[in-house]
């Protein structure tokens, strides 16, 4: 299939391939034509499936034919759980609409009322924003939802496990009865279901296979640490490893974001934080840095990175595991995109064993044990594990085989590092690496 047998208008085939695409993901075939049809849309993916452009093309369809109405109401209104996401979601709506006579505006929260006011001062066709700037230009009735045609929420799994639950329900009720709903989830739970069925007339339902198309591309491994101290100088041996051109290390909390990104930059690499109390344009500036090359460390919490979309992250490392094995999974996700492979990397201690093995059942396959020469723990995770090499910690991929196989919390909170020694049930992997007799391990 083709994006021409999807009968779209002539200018958005043009964006569309001047974005270098040719064929549409398995998301955009099921979707664009049920959403070009006027159907709700009950789809779950997440983000690296070409879900943006599977709901953005068909909308913006719709929008080709012009139709201008009052100041702030939008035809359109896209809902994302996070600025970055927003951001993702507007700059995707440019490029794929770069040839129409489109208006549209983002409604951020952390960013200046003046501009907002600006934007919806005047007739427009789309508006893309996160639920609490919404609601307060919906309450300011500066933001008109009376003529609304498509509601679509992004991630909406995740707005419920942030706290958006009475925001959805508040922009979706102001909204007309008629109007076509998009919801799209990388999981769906008893929950989301019962939302989904309040909010939605009849859905089609999609279901792409989002564990298995993020993690197929991904190594997976662990390594076993012993306290707070081990963990960093394994992260400053992955850090001056060249195989690591470009890597988002995830930590639990905001503090410890900022106090890792300081720390990897005194030793001489070009390393950021990016977490939810940072001001919108520093994290604008952050995220561009990354994407351009000035930033190859990024050490971010999850709230933050949700939604991030950059090309080119050789690894993902898991300074801290996830509280939720879904996310996990959307973690990792950031690398192994578009076709490339990653590398993911996540540090276990004796107090993440319960949360290792809620993410082994829920990948359904064990992660395999590596050990760097000389940053071995002093007793490893108790059992035995399946023996594998690899060279120094960071082994490209294709040097051992890849394992077949999401994040956004307000409360960027999560385990504190512990100091006893872990266990597990698998024999560690040394990883070998030559060095001469009595020479001391590489400095961290």
């Amino acid at each position: 299939m083709s994006f021409e047998t999807l009968q779209l208008n002539p200018e958005i085939l043009r964006a569309v391939a001047n974005c270098g695409y040719s064929e549409p993901t398995p998301i955009q075939a099921q979707a664009i034509p049920e959403i070009l049809a006027g159907r709700d849309i009950l789809a779950t993916a997440q983000t690296g499936t070409g879900k943006t452009a599977a709901f953005m093309l068909p909308v913006l369809q719709r929008l080709s034919d012009v139709r201008r109405g009052p100041k702030g109401a939008p035809r359109v209104l896209v809902i994302t759980p996070t600025r970055e996401l927003a951001a993702q979601v507007t700059e995707a709506t440019r490029n794929y609409g770069r040839f129409l006579n489109l208006r549209s505006a983002v409604i951020l929260g952390g960013t200046p009322y003046v501009n907002q006011y600006r934007d919806l001062g005047g007739p427009l066709d789309l508006v893309v924003g996160t639920p609490g700037r919404l609601i307060d230009h919906l309450e300011r009735r500066s933001l008109n939802l009376s003529r609304l045609e498509v509601l679509i929420i992004d991630e909406a799994d995740r707005m419920l496990d942030m706290g958006f639950k009475e925001d959805m329900e508040k922009l979706v009720s102001a909204a007309p009865a008629n109007r076509q709903t998009l919801l799209f989830t990388a999981t769906l739970d008893k929950t989301m279901a019962d939302l989904a069925g309040r909010m939605l007339r009849e859905p089609v339902r999609i279901d792409i296979a989002g564990k298995q198309v993020t993690l197929e591309q991904i190594e997976q491994r662990l390594h076993v640490t012993d306290c707070l101290e081990h963990k960093k100088r394994i992260l400053h041996h992955l850090a001056s490893d060249p195989a690591v051109t470009r890597a988002i290390v995830f930590s639990a909390t905001k503090r410890d974001a900022d106090a890792l990104a300081v720390e990897l930059s005194a030793l001489g690499h070009r390393a950021a934080a990016l977490h939810g109390d940072m001001p919108q344009g520093a994290r604008n500036r952050t995220v561009r840095d990354l994407r351009q090359g000035r930033v190859r460390l990024l050490v971010a919490t999850d709230v933050a990175a949700r939604g991030l979309d950059v090309n080119g992250i050789s690894h993902v490392i898991n300074f801290d595991l996830p509280m939720a094995a879904e996310d996990y999974v959307h973690r990792i996700g950031r690398t192994g995109r578009a076709g490339a492979t990653g590398i993911a990397i996540s540090f276990v201690s004796r107090s993440d064993v319960p949360r290792l093995e809620r993410i082994e059942r829920f990948i359904a396959q064990p992660l395999p044990q590596s050990v760097i020469l000389g940053l071995e723990p002093t007793r490893p995770l108790r059992g035995p594990r399946s023996a594998r090499t690899v060279n120094g910690g960071a082994a490209r991929p294709g040097q051992a085989r890849p394992g077949s196989g999401r994040p956004g919390d307000r409360r960027e909170s999560g385990n504190r590092w512990q100091k006893s020694a872990p266990r597990d049930r698998r024999e560690p992997v040394v990883e070998m690496r030559s060095r001469k007799p009595g020479a001391r391990p590489a400095a961290h």
